[in-house]
This record gives C-alpha cells, structure tokens and sequence, in this order.
C-alpha cells in the first residue's frame, strides 16, 4: 500500500535590501501627512530665509548712520539668509518624521507584522535609516541651496552677493543641509526608546530647543561647552562667516569639532535606534 507524501514547497527566499527599502517606502507613501508636512515645512523654511534678506533690502539700500568709533556696518548675507529660524523649522519637521516612522508602527501594532514578514530587525531598520536619512538629506540640500542662492541673487545688484567658492559658502550650504537629516535620526531614536506620540515630540523640542537654554552664557566653561555640542549649535558653528564680525562667543568649538559633533549625534542616534528595536518586545 502506497502512502502519499505532502509536496515540500520550496522555501521562500530572503528578503532584499532593496525589498526592505521598496516596503518602508511604501508605508511612508500610504501616511501622505507625514511627507506633506516635509514639503511644506522646506517650502515655508525657503520663504523664510528669502523674506528675512527681502526685508532687509530697505535697511541696505538705506543704512543708519553710522555710530561715533564704532566700524561700518557689513550686511552678513549667511547670517541672515541662512537664518536659525528656518533651520529649526526643519529640525522639528524632519524629527517628527523620524519618530513617527518609528513610533507610528508600534501604536498601530503593524511592527508585529513587519517583523513576522522579516525577522532580521536589523535589515528593517537599516532601510528605515536610509530612506528617512536620504528623503530628509535631499529636502535639507533643497532648501540651504534654495536659500543661499536666492537670497544671493537678490543681493548681487547690491553688489553684497557671496559666491559658493567664497571663504565659509560651501561649509555653509552643506552644514544647512546636514542638520536635517541629522535631526530625523535623532527622531527615529526618541521614537524606539519612548514609542509614543506625545513623548517622543515633546522629547524632540526640549533636547532642541529647551536644553540649549540651561547650557548657555560665558561664566561656567564646562556649561558652555555642553551647550556648543547640542545638534542645532553645531549647525550654528558651521554657518558663521569667517569675514564677518558673528561668533558665538567664548569657548567656541573649532570646525572640525562641530562637524565631528553632527556626525557623532548621528552615528549614535542610529546605533540607539537599532539597539532598542532589536532587544525589546513588540
């Protein structure tokens, strides 16, 4: 008597990389908020930058008079048109991004499914890490050229413009640029260790913005220097012209520190990020 045997279905291949990555951009698409609210924020951060050089013209084409023993004054086009006020715009919009790619999947249960679908945590997050880290780098290069350039043009008839082969221009640009996606690891990080909305936003804007408040001013060095390697002061760093009269006081980083400091922040927010997904339950 002959007994029948159930077909062995050939095993399922592993997922690609390039597989990881088409799934996470694929959830990224379906959640069309979240990289609206990127746009959005690059467009009005552009706006903000060529507004703040577009209102000074007034002030340019009609200085103050010039203060008894005090040096003439020169217009800083880095100073004003790569302004913080853009950079922080973009610092919470792409945070923001970061966490909720990562907190999103937890509150809604879907991480459970990622991971039965892929059990290497690590392949996962390695795309997560390379999709938010690419999409949030292009917007951040977007909006520093964007703004460097516009606001130049506008000041060339001035004869006030900076060329990107001037002294400082290129750090600069790239600097504008780097703190975005920099910022969107930092997020991803919040995300996996507190894997809430709330908390993890409210996490981002004081680690920003708050914390640089407690470490500020020249008396206490120790204070200071903390203060000078929080993410958004390295990008302060980086933007100061070196013909300009701007620094940020005593004990400034040098250069090299501050771009070590940025790199640092990421390195470490992707390492956090991948350590926590991989130890702890869904």
């Amino acid at each position: 008597m002959s007994t029948m045997t159930a077909p062995v279905r050939p095993a399922e291949p592993a997922p690609r990389f390039l597989d990881l990555l088409a799934a996470e951009w694929i959830k990224l698409r379906s959640l069309r908020s979240t990289y609206w609210v990127l746009a959005l924020a690059s467009l009005v951060a552009v706006a903000i930058n060529l507004n703040a050089v577009h209102t000074d013209l007034t002030y340019i084409d009609h200085p103050p008079a010039r203060m008894p023993g005090q040096p003439p004054y020169t217009y800083d086009p880095l100073f004003h048109g790569l302004g913080s006020i853009a950079s922080d715009l973009l610092a919470v919009a792409a945070g923001s991004l970061g966490a909720i790619t990562v907190f999103g999947e937890y509150t809604t249960g879907l991480i459970r499914t990622t991971f039965a679908a892929v059990p290497d945590r690590r392949g996962v997050i390695a795309a997560k890490v390379l999709l938010i880290g690419g999409i949030t780098a292009l917007a951040g290069l977007a909006v520093s050229a964007a703004s460097f350039f516009g606001i130049n043009a506008m000041l060339a008839s001035r004869h006030l413009g900076l060329s990107i082969t001037d002294e400082g221009c290129l750090r600069a640009v790239l600097a504008y640029a780097a703190i975005v996606p920099v910022c969107a690891l930092i997020g991803m990080a919040l995300g996996a260790l507190l894997r809430h909305a709330t908390a993890s936003i409210v996490s981002l804007v004081m680690l920003m913005f708050i914390m640089p408040m407690m470490f500020g001013g020249d008396r206490y060095r120790w204070l200071k220097e903390i203060g000078t390697h929080l993410p958004l002061a390295t990008v302060q760093r980086l933007t100061i012209n070196p013909r300009s009269t701007t620094t940020m006081g005593k004990y400034a980083p040098s250069l090299l520190d501050s771009w070590i400091t940025m790199g640092v922040w990421a390195v470490v927010a992707v390492a956090v990020t991948m350590v926590l997904v991989r130890r702890r339950d869904v």
